[in-house]
């Protein structure tokens, strides 16, 4: 059976691509396509060099583990040996989905001529079928990481937070809400909700005492008795819907900055929302955020920054 080495190279080129796309995507990771390609390219001349038996280190198990290494170093720019690691894990069980995805078509299609040499799979299947495998792959890795992320525990899901206005700053506890998609109407801003009495040290007790008058536009008196003025400019009605009560307005203010922490990740927001809520939320929390604050891909202003230790 004659074997092009282009072919080779093409074959595995898409798939380290489709494989590396995906990894990146579950991960929500930031990723540049020259990062994704560059990699995928060094996956591909690997398998050429091992088919054709160049060296035999090139086959050994070592030589492949540092090709892991470098592949997903070169298409995340790893910060840290940490995220690299985790990246390698998300990256090796996507790859094991693709080639049990890619198995499953051949053995449907049950090509004729095929031959695997060194761990590199070659034959007259087409391409469409490889390519075909990688896209099933990432379905059903995709599906299986949001099965287990949904059934992830509270504490998993707590994050530390800071509020910062003007050379105040407030520490608490957040949990990540999924459902929490709150977003300023006008500005679209993302809203992080805290529990009133935890926002005492930060403003001034006079108005949050009076959060109803604020809300129904009673606010003249206040605006006496008040003495830091500006607070007022950074207020904003939230509408929103929740059990037991559709339609509701939220007073927020808009904060100067948020600190985001979990682990060895720092997420530093500008433009976000503070919404006050009157009531308790948790036990181990007084304030919930939402995805998009965390998400490197969908940043919702244009100032907001994402610093990974």
């Amino acid at each position: 059976m004659t074997v092009y080495l282009d072919i080779v190279l093409l074959e595995n080129l898409c798939m380290n691509y489709i494989i590396l796309f995906a990894t990146g995507y579950i991960m929500k990771l930031k990723m540049k396509q020259l990062r994704l390609v560059l990699s995928a390219m060094l996956g591909g001349i690997y398998a050429v060099i091992a088919y054709i038996e160049i060296l035999p280190i090139y086959s050994s198990f070592a030589m492949k583990i540092l090709l892991s290494v470098l592949m997903v170093h070169i298409a995340y720019n790893s910060k840290n040996i940490k995220n690299l690691l985790k990246q390698l894990v998300v990256f090796y069980l996507t790859s094991f989905a693709f080639g049990g995805a890619a198995f499953a078509l051949l053995y449907f299609v049950r090509p004729q001529d095929i031959l695997i040499r060194n761990g590199v799979y070659v034959g007259t299947y087409p391409i469409k079928i490889a390519l075909l495998g990688g896209i099933v792959g990432f379905i059903i890795t995709y599906i299986a990481f949001k099965v287990v992320k949904t059934k992830l525990h509270k504490k998993d899901i707590i994050y530390n937070i800071e509020i910062h206005i003007k050379e105040k700053t407030l520490k608490l506890k957040a949990m990540l809400d999924t459902g929490n998609m709150l977003k300023d109407p006008i500005s679209g801003m993302p809203v992080i909700v805290v529990e009133k009495q935890e926002l005492y040290s930060i403003l001034p007790k006079k108005l949050l005492d009076n959060i109803d008058k604020l809300i129904g536009g009673e606010a003249e008196n206040l605006l006496e008795q008040v003495e830091e003025k500006e607070i007022f400019t950074r207020f904003r009605m939230i509408p929103f819907s929740s059990v037991g009560k559709q339609n509701g307005i939220m007073l927020g203010f808009k904060s100067d900055q948020v600190v985001i922490e979990k682990e060895d990740e720092t997420h530093m927001k500008n433009n976000v929302i503070i919404g006050i809520f009157n009531q308790n939320l948790g036990k181990n929390y007084s304030a919930l955020i939402g995805m998009d604050l965390l998400e490197e891909r969908s940043e919702s202003n244009e100032l907001a920054t994402n610093i990974k230790r």
